[in-house]
């Protein structure tokens, strides 16, 4: 009787195909993970670049732009809907916060004290996006990403 559970106990037939499975398991956690931080990482690039167009929009349409036929000189609303308008693959838009804002540089003063949309003063776009992780773990976890650009304005 000893010797029959001797010989059940070492065979080793099925052990090859749960190693295997217990492997390929990891490896393809491993493989959407790289996915999945690939994806994150575009979705960053394209919230700053988003944020780079939307200040680059406000810059040249000042208080003194002439020539475009409209949103002369930009308003917030203006580089919001400009942003979303933009296509930016796998991103969105809806979900795209753009927030603008206008001041004078360096202890200057704004004048009229109304709109800091003149000439030589500065403006801030800040666009955040809530990027959603489509891994089955954490199916529920949303990354907030954010990014400012501020340039001069120009005209």
């Amino acid at each position: 009787m000893v010797k029959r559970w001797t010989k059940i106990l070492s065979e080793e037939q099925g052990h090859a195909l749960v190693d295997f499975a217990a492997s390929a398991l990891v490896w393809c956690m491993m493989i959407f993970a790289v996915i999945e931080a690939g994806m994150m990482l575009y979705s960053f690039h394209s919230v700053a670049y988003a944020a780079r167009l939307g200040s680059r929009y406000a810059v040249v349409r000042g208080s003194a732009c002439s020539g475009f036929a409209s949103a002369c000189p930009a308003i917030a609303s203006d580089v919001q809907t400009y942003i979303r308008g933009k296509a930016f693959p796998g991103i969105d838009p809806t979900k795209l916060s753009v927030s603008t804002a206008w001041a004078a540089l360096a202890g200057g003063t704004c004048s009229p004290s109304a709109s800091c949309n003149n000439p030589g003063n500065s403006v801030t776009v800040t666009v955040s996006y809530n990027f959603r992780l489509a891994l089955p773990a954490l199916a529920a976890k949303t990354i907030t990403m954010h990014s400012s650009s501020e340039m001069v304005i120009s005209q």
